[in-house]
């Protein structure tokens, strides 16, 4: 029976890739020169630690980890912004989660979407990823256009596609 794998992982070589990029813009923008802006990415955690001098600096160090993020292929949706920033002594501070794997909640909201579309697949939430298992391919590539156009909120791939 064809399949295939609905994950929501972020790859850590490309994140560290963006981080670094944007290191470097911030070192070679004009209005961030003389500034203290610190960027630290824990690889373990998957979290970015940011500490700037303002939040206008805050913004705009934001704008950028998104946009050079997203030109490395690294969706808008995959870092957690919510916390708001802090101030500590003259810096202000924010802790940012990069979205890596499925939670359980998320996998039983994308499970349900696609038990109510009607399509005849079997939707399997196994450990961090969903596999969905149909009789006809047309099938899974309705359940992929359905996931493409829902707003979950996360960024999906699909993976492991076999006939």
């Amino acid at each position: 029976m064809p399949s295939f794998d609905i994950a929501s992982k972020v790859d850590l070589q490309t994140l560290d890739n963006a981080i670094n990029t944007v290191k470097k813009e911030i070192d070679n923008r004009f209005d961030f020169k003389g500034s203290h802006v610190k960027i630290d990415l824990d690889k373990k955690e998957y979290k970015l630690s940011l500490e700037v001098e303002s939040e206008m600096k805050m913004k705009q160090v934001i704008d950028v980890i998104i946009s050079r993020s997203m030109k490395q292929g690294i969706e808008a949706s995959a870092f957690d912004f919510d916390k708001d920033a802090y101030t500590s002594g003259k810096y202000v501070r924010k802790e940012v989660s990069v979205k890596n794997g499925l939670k359980q909640d998320d996998a039983k909201k994308i499970v349900k979407a696609i038990k109510d579309s009607g399509l005849k697949v079997q939707p399997a939430i196994m450990d961090n990823i969903i596999r969905v298992t149909a009789k006809k391919i047309d099938d899974l590539q309705d359940v992929i256009a359905l996931c493409r156009t829902s707003n979950f909120g996360l960024p999906l791939q699909y993976d492991n596609m076999k006939s």
